[in-house]
């Protein structure tokens, strides 16, 4: 996972990488906020308040992930697949997160 000590200290916040995989896993978490509690506190309790507010979130946090993802196909030169399959795991709930466990473990992989 993203906050065991040894990866945190690897990928740092320093590098595009280590934003990147921090961005993914944030907005994956305000997706879920915006699908698993936002949106039936508005349909069933009548709070729309609640999706504008997880919706505003998750949208910046949206936005952020794909200005980070373009800056790490780019700097890590990236093939336009992997990139579409980061976009892609964007999209689908706990994406996001299966994206974060593949990159980790298949950098692992390949740097040791």
């Amino acid at each position: 996972m993203l906050f065991n000590s040894r990866i945190m200290k690897k990928y740092s916040l320093s590098t595009p990488f280590g934003r990147f995989l921090l961005v993914g896993l944030l907005e994956g978490i305000s997706y879920l906020v915006l699908l698993c509690i936002a949106m039936p506190l508005k349909y069933m309790a009548d709070m729309p308040e609640a999706v504008r507010i997880a919706g505003m979130v998750h949208g910046v946090l949206f936005v952020l992930f794909m200005l980070l993802l373009l800056q790490v196909v780019i700097e890590y030169k990236w093939s336009i697949g992997k990139g579409f399959l980061a976009f892609a795991a964007s999209i689908v709930p706990f994406g996001t997160f299966f994206l974060d466990r593949l990159l980790i473990k298949k950098n692992e992989t390949v740097n040791g």
